[in-house]
């Protein structure tokens, strides 16, 4: 609940730490964004809704958050995020996959199954793809690392995905912010952002489960 309480109400949290913390802020931006993206134990922060009330809060305050080093630090973070899980996958990544903390797994099976259905179904466009759906955008890069991606072909598409994620959420947080439905309407909004963000694994995982279901009675 302290968690869901957190992305649903980002914008006083992030606007509190702006006014407590001023130029600050900015590093705290860049390493909640690198932390989500770089690692790999840490998939449950929430990218997008953070993005989104970061381009609301540089509009909302532009004295103290300037836009262009908001999109600019934010855009550096993601791509050095994934490079580091990248990096971690391709150094490490069976090893963490095996790993215990107080007897249970910190990387589940599930997580790793589903990042690699992605990579069937998209291939290399899935570094692109899964900047968009929390927890596979955190393990991608990781995976990647695992299987062994060029990393020429992982950085080309970490760049363009680390772009339309940060410039994309971020722009629209700042365009739509200071719409007054927007202001007052903060929290639905976010939770549509979480909802729409979730979904894709959501409609994956109830077709799956109808697909054994089917199978199960067919034989």
């Amino acid at each position: 609940m302290e968690i869901l309480d957190y992305i649903l109400h980002i914008d006083k949290y992030l606007e509190t730490i702006l006014n407590d913390y001023q130029h600050w802020f900015y590093l705290i931006l860049f390493l909640l964004i690198f932390i989500e993206t770089g690692l790999v134990v840490m998939p449950f922060l929430p990218g997008d809704s953070l993005l989104f009330a970061a381009g609301m809060l540089a509009a909302a305050f532009p004295a103290q958050l300037n836009i262009y080093i908001v999109l600019g630090l934010l855009w550096i973070a993601a791509i050095a995020g994934d490079t580091v899980n990248y990096t971690i996958g391709k150094t490490l990544g069976t090893k963490l996959v095996t790993t215990k903390i107080f007897g249970k797994r910190i990387i589940k099976d599930s997580a790793i199954l589903k990042t690699e259905d992605f990579f069937t179904k998209y291939g290399s466009k899935t570094i692109v793809i899964a900047r968009f759906v929390p927890i596979v955008r955190t393990l991608a890069p990781f995976v990647a690392g695992i299987g062994r991606m060029g990393y020429s072909i992982f950085i080309t598409y970490n760049v363009i995905g680390a772009v339309l994620w940060v410039v994309g959420l971020t722009l629209i947080g700042y365009f739509l912010g200071n719409i007054e439905w927007v202001q007052n309407n903060f929290s639905k909004v976010i939770l549509g952002i979480t909802i729409a963000s979730v979904l894709p694994i959501l409609v994956e995982i109830i077709k799956e489960k109808f697909g054994k279901k089917k199978v199960a009675e067919q034989e």
